[in-house]
């Protein structure tokens, strides 16, 4: 008899592919195989329509105009073409504003442009995570050139309010740029309503597949001078060379309709799960801390800090139930979380800390579940340690 599969609650790091995005994707494998750049003939004729309509959808789904979407190979890749690409354009020099608690998707590049001669400003938090507008007010220079602020946070959840930070940026003529991985189809995304000028986001956060991702590029006036990173071809209107993979095309603009459509009613109900998944834990032990903000966060996120014990530790001990402690980048490289670092906590607090993503596939029978297994393993592993509950 096989055993049974552990219960999958780490949705933030990634999601299966839906079947009906699985199902939209298969004609393109093998059968409708052609080249989307191919202009001469029926085979690529078929593929450059795919490929037109999955980037209709995927404009759909956050407001935008088509002729704004490029497809790239992911969130990663949208963040560095945004970043960078605006930087390249302006010239030599120059300020990018950011804040301390982003993904390293984008801390990575402006880390590297820093090394150019780039002077960036990291910006700090409060406690559930949130930035004040007066904050990134204070921090505009006259050569500020970029301002790249996360919609919602991968780790803890807090929803940053985009619309006052976009207007900020806005008065000061800056442009601003929003790794939106998270939060397209969990929470509303509207690119007019939000004023940012690019936006990331990413197929394999939304049921869709790996490797596809797209940038919104607001189209002007006044004009948004971006430059590409990719030569050869000059593919996705100069701005991102290289054979689109129609396929992952189709998949991701399947992904964000399905995700957008079902958005609301599912944000309801993962909500809920989530708020049961914390009254069983909490109830039942003591020394648990809530890590984020309590309302202004992701529906289906729930960061967590367990006192007495090592998060990784917990993770281990969870074998029936996956989770963790973090970004999956940052767990990768095993070091403390720099996200919960941001948030100003204890060393101890931050270690013994874990990360659930709720899903399309969580149910109540499983949150029970993970909540007795989760108390029963802070309580053993507490009982193991000489920090016991003091943390």
């Amino acid at each position: 008899m096989a055993a049974e599969r552990p219960i999958y609650l780490d949705h933030n790091a990634t999601t299966p592919c839906d079947e009906r995005v699985v199902e939209a994707m298969r004609p393109f494998w093998s059968e409708a195989f052609g080249n989307a750049a191919s202009r001469t003939h029926a085979y690529g004729w078929r593929a450059g329509e795919a490929v037109e309509d999955a980037r209709a959808r995927v404009a759909r789904g956050i407001a935008a105009d088509p002729r704004e979407i490029v497809f790239t190979s992911g969130a990663t890749e949208s963040n560095n073409l945004a970043i960078q690409g605006v930087l390249r354009a302006a010239g030599a020099g120059g300020h990018l504003v950011t804040c301390a608690t982003e993904h390293n998707a984008v801390l990575d590049p402006c880390r590297a442009l820093e090394r150019s001669g780039v002077a960036v400003t990291r910006l700090a938090v409060d406690r559930e995570g949130r930035l004040r507008p007066e904050a990134l007010h204070k921090a505009l220079r006259p050569d500020t050139r970029l301002v790249s602020l996360m919609h919602a946070n991968n780790e803890i959840g807090t929803v940053h309010d985009l619309a006052e930070l976009a207007a900020v940026a806005r008065a000061a003529a800056v442009p601003f740029h929003t790794d939106a991985a998270q939060s397209v189809g969990k929470i509303p995304v509207d690119v007019g309503e939000l004023g940012v000028d690019l936006l990331s986001l990413t197929g394999h956060k939304l049921y869709g597949p790996k490797g596809i991702g797209a940038l919104y590029v607001r189209r002007g006036p006044p004009r948004l001078r971006l430059e590409p990173l990719l030569f050869g071809g000059g593919h996705e209107r100069g701005l991102r060379s290289g054979t689109l993979p129609v396929p992952l095309c189709v998949g991701l603009g399947a992904a964000v309709e399905l995700a957008v459509r079902e958005r609301d009613a599912e944000a309801r109900r993962q909500r809920e799960l989530r708020e049961r998944l914390w009254k069983r834990v909490s109830a039942a032990l003591d020394g648990v801390w809530l890590n984020g903000h309590p309302e202004a966060r992701l529906p289906g996120n729930l960061s967590l800090s367990f006192a007495g014990i090592e998060g990784e530790a917990l993770v281990l001990a969870l074998d029936d139930v996956a989770v963790s402690t973090g970004s999956a980048c940052t767990s990768a490289r095993q070091e403390v979380s720099h996200v919960l670092r941001a948030l100003g906590l204890p060393e101890a607090r931050a270690q013994g800390s874990l990360r659930f993503g709720l899903g399309r596939s969580t149910t109540a029978e499983q949150i029970d579940r993970a909540a007795d297994r989760v108390v029963e393993q802070v309580r053993r592993l507490r009982a193991l340690s000489p920090r016991g509950k003091r943390g």
